[in-house]
Formats: structure tokens, sequence, C-alpha cells
């Protein structure tokens, strides 16, 4: 019997792989997209995606899609308590587990797993243990496409925000970053994928230098022109 199961989205690349592993597994159906927005700028927390991308990212997954608010100076606990608070309806709902699409990092498993865990609930990790390699190189070869929307410049420079996420850009990164960003280095937003209804059109906005740390750059999209009725 399938699982029910909620899927932590970001909008970025990993997401968009985990969803397509928990869809060749028959063993679970995403009911639902679970979004951190940071509420200050209506935008996915480290991401800096605008959230009305990410509602269409929703419309073209055909999935509904509940926001997390919390505030830039939030902590754990603020994080925690919102968080708490939306699952807690979708585990009285009989959903018992969420997903993530964490590859490798054992504190960041272990602190998801403990949280859910005191909910009575399970975390699954559909990337657990990949080759990031391989997992970026099948990114690109199963026609995903996503820009570089964050990094983080102790790990890379401004040049490499807003650039499109392809071999060139793989290429490019020095030695000892990883090629799925995951340990922070960076960040990006799906404009395609296999399962969306189509592309979604988009264009670069400004470039900020946010904490002293980070490098975002804004992506907007393009909306469809409305042809008018030929009388």
């Amino acid at each position: 019997m399938t699982k029910k199961i909620i899927l932590a989205w970001s909008g970025g690349k990993d997401s968009a792989l985990a969803l397509r592993e928990l869809g060749k597994s028959k063993e679970y159906e995403v009911v639902c997209l679970l979004c951190t927005i940071t509420s200050d700028f209506m935008r996915v927390s480290m991401h800096g995606v605008r959230s009305e991308l990410i509602n269409i990212q929703a419309e073209h997954l055909g999935k509904p899609l509940e926001k997390v608010l919390i505030s830039k100076d939030g902590d754990n606990s603020e994080y925690e308590s919102r968080m708490s608070e939306v699952l807690s309806r979708y585990k009285n709902a009989g959903i018992q587990a969420v997903a993530f699409g964490d590859i490798f990092l054992e504190d960041v498993r272990k602190y998801r797993e403990d949280h859910l865990a005191q909910m009575g609930m399970k975390a699954v990790f559909p990337l657990w243990g990949r080759d990031t390699t391989r997992l970026a190189n099948e990114f690109i070869d199963n026609g995903f496409e996503a820009v570089v929307t964050c990094v983080d410049s102790h790990y890379l420079g401004k040049e490499f925000v807003g650039r499109i996420f392809n071999r060139q850009f793989l290429a490019d990164l020095p030695s000892g970053v990883d090629d799925c960003g995951e340990n922070g280095e960076f960040h990006t937003f799906v404009y395609r994928a296999p399962f969306f209804l189509e592309k979604i059109e988009n264009r670069l906005g400004d470039i900020v230098y946010r904490e002293s740390r980070f490098y975002y750059c804004d992506v907007m999209n393009i909306p469809k022109m409305t042809r008018p009725l030929i009388k």
C-alpha cells in the first residue's frame, strides 16, 4: 500500500531529485510540498527565491503547497515551533513521514530525525548516500534545468551566482566544493523538470550581498502574454 508523505521543498535541484526518486520507488505518494519562507522578504529561506516562483512550481506539479513562515532573525526554536504547528495538522490527518533531499550530512539527518521523532513522525531520505557527482550529472542528463540563486562566498565567488547549473558550471567549481552544494556552497532554482507542465520562463535581476557572506541573484518569472481575441 502506498504511504502518503510530505516533501520538504526548496524549489532547488535536490528537492526535485528527491521527488523523482520518491516517484520511482512507488512506495510513497507525495501529498504536499512543505517550504520554509523567510517572512520579511517572502523568499525561500537560504535560497532567496521569490515565493511566487515556488507557487508556480507547485501548480506545475499539481501539488498543494504549505508555507512555513519564519522571521529573518529567527532561531532554531522559532523554526521548530512553526514547523511543529504545521506538521501536527498533517499528523492528525494520518500522514506519518516527511521526505528531505539531504545526501550525506549526518548531523542534519540526525536533527531532522530527532525533531520528527518527538512528534511521532518519520524522516525519509530518498537521496541518502548517493554519489553527488553522479547525481549532478543525472540532473542534467534527465532534462532538469536550474539557475544558481545563492552562493556562499566562503566557498565561491560572486561570478558563480546567476549561472545555469550545467556541466560547465560543474567543471568550473573549485576543488573541494561539492557538485551538489551539499555543504551549503550554493543553492538553485529549478525552472524546467520532466514532471513540470512546462518550462518556467524567467529572467535574472539584481545580485545582492547579504550577511557579509552570501551572494543572491534575484530570479523573476516572465508571465505569458495574453493574446487579444480576434474578432
